[in-house]
């Protein structure tokens, strides 16, 4: 695991950095086949992301959109750390990713809390896991400015049990950011949520990050979600073999609200492109399943007559 271990993750940078933060070079991951008896091959070899190849500049917030299985989440983690490339190159500040680390923080859809500790308690644990020799009072600081950016004053000892989902996942944001990283890591983490919840908490997240404006990776399946958040918007092909198929530039200024995005002369422009590009890639996934269905109704069919 990379650590990189510094005297005080909440030290505000002289000066934001600018050019290149992010670099994916030709990114294939193939998950192997399934191995039968005398380690003859039972299924074939998949490939969930087939030469994927982008770059993401410093203090840009970026959203993957594309259809169901086509590889995302598996994209987030290669780039977490949490899962290795089969083949390709991933760079940060031109240093390759080995494996997990501080410089990159994961908020994900089903909370991933600590169900014993508390609010205070699951953020102070990833601060005093990562930043051991920070003083007991400073990490008490640092949750508590975390808490109060997520606007969670009043439940610092309640216990996940006692929250609402909303709730849960602004802790789950509170704690990836207090470690400090260089880049937030967000998979589908509105997914699980209603509608207006959502709705919240994607203006919280608008909110955090003009504070912070640290790079951001967000998967999502919410085409209004991508526009009212993005700097750009990375929109991939259906899997297997999944590749990127456009990245769009959101020319919408900050800070945001979703009126203004709304009535951008752009916004519906680039909601019909992303529409289109998601109903033609679902519909080809629906149409596979179908015929491959039809396959193997058709051969257990073929099976009955010969019997």
């Amino acid at each position: 695991m990379i650590m990189h271990t510094i005297s005080d993750p909440q030290a505000p940078a002289m000066e934001a950095p600018t050019g290149i933060q992010l670099s994916l070079s030709q990114v294939s991951k193939v998950f192997p086949g399934k191995r039968g008896m005398f380690n003859r091959q039972s299924s074939p070899d998949f490939v969930a992301i087939d030469e994927v190849s982008l770059d993401i500049e410093h203090n840009t917030f970026v959203t993957i959109i594309g259809p169901s299985g086509c590889g995302k989440s598996t994209l987030l983690n290669i780039i977490g750390g949490l899962s290795e490339a089969t083949t390709g190159t991933v760079t940060m500040d031109n240093q390759p990713v080995t494996g997990p680390g501080p410089d990159r923080g994961m908020v994900f859809q089903n909370y991933a809390l600590m169900p014993w500790m508390t609010v205070a308690g699951n953020i102070g644990f990833a601060v005093e896991t990562v930043y051991p020799k920070l003083s007991k009072a400073r990490i008490k600081q640092i949750v508590s400015e975390n808490i109060e950016l997520v606007d969670l004053i009043g439940a610092e000892r309640k216990y996940p049990h006692e929250l609402s989902g909303g709730m849960r996942q602004r802790v789950g944001i509170a704690r990836a950011l207090a470690i400090n990283p260089k880049v937030l890591l967000m998979d589908e983490p509105f997914g699980a949520l209603d509608a207006l919840t959502r709705g919240y908490l994607q203006e919280e997240i608008e909110r955090i990050w003009e504070q912070h404006r640290k790079t951001v990776i967000m998967i999502t399946h919410s085409i209004d979600e991508a526009l009212l958040l993005s700097d750009k918007i990375v929109m991939m092909t259906r899997g297997p073999a999944a590749k990127i198929a456009q990245i769009l530039d959101v020319p919408f200024p900050r800070p945001r609200d979703r009126n203004s995005v709304e009535h951008h002369p752009a916004y519906d422009g680039l909601r019909t492109e992303m529409e289109a590009h998601l109903y033609r890639e679902t519909r080809y996934v629906e149409q596979s399943r179908i015929q491959a269905k039809d396959r193997s109704s058709n051969t257990d069919t073929s099976k009955d007559d010969l019997l």
